[in-house]
């Protein structure tokens, strides 16, 4: 059963979503998927999955010097 994580970020642009792509492709499985919603204040990500942990995300999206925080 998939899972939905759901994360407030400070990612604002399409070019910053292209930093983190391939990390967040990386992280899920094929049949998985994520999501930014910059219209949202929150600047909101979502992942739609069966494997990944929020944990994992946190790290990959601050790796890359971008605030996360998941919303629960």
């Amino acid at each position: 059963m998939k899972t939905v994580l759901v994360f407030k970020t400070s990612i604002t642009k399409s070019k910053e979503i292209k930093i983190v792509q391939p990390t967040l492709n990386r992280l899920i499985a094929k049949n998985d998927r994520w999501n930014f919603d910059l219209e949202d204040c929150d600047n909101i990500l979502r992942i739609e999955t069966q494997i990944v942990k929020a944990n994992a995300v946190l790290k990959a999206l601050q790796h890359h010097g971008f605030y996360c925080e998941e919303l629960l």
